[in-house]
């Protein structure tokens, strides 16, 4: 259960800062407001924090494999996320960038 809780934070705390880092590309007022922006960094670090807490925790106090499921849930998300708010279509080299992530996670959250 520890992995699929830090799976979701992960989910979050990517999601929201792609909408922190990117926003400011699709609407005005993310260009405008950029100090309230950075403070929404604030709350979506503990979504990081606790991502990490519990992927560490899955895997019996490895570091390594935690940070290595991050990034792959990143680069999952940031694909999804960049197609669907700016219509960036995925060509060959992004769908292969996808799949080595969902191997990358898959590699260290069940290789035991």
């Amino acid at each position: 259960m520890n992995l699929i809780y830090g799976i979701i934070f992960f989910l979050l705390a990517h999601a929201a800062a792609f909408f922190q880092l990117n926003g400011q590309f699709k609407w005005e007022w993310f260009a405008k407001h950029e100090w309230a922006i950075a403070l929404c960094g604030v709350p979506m670090s503990f979504f990081y924090i606790w991502g990490t807490k519990y992927t560490v925790q899955y895997m019996e106090g490895l570091l390594w494999p935690s940070r290595f499921i991050g990034f792959g849930v990143g680069i999952i998300i940031y694909a999804i996320l960049v197609n669907l708010v700016f219509g960036e279509g995925l060509n060959t080299k992004t769908v292969i960038s996808i799949a080595l992530s969902l191997i990358l996670i898959c590699i260290q959250a069940l290789w035991k």
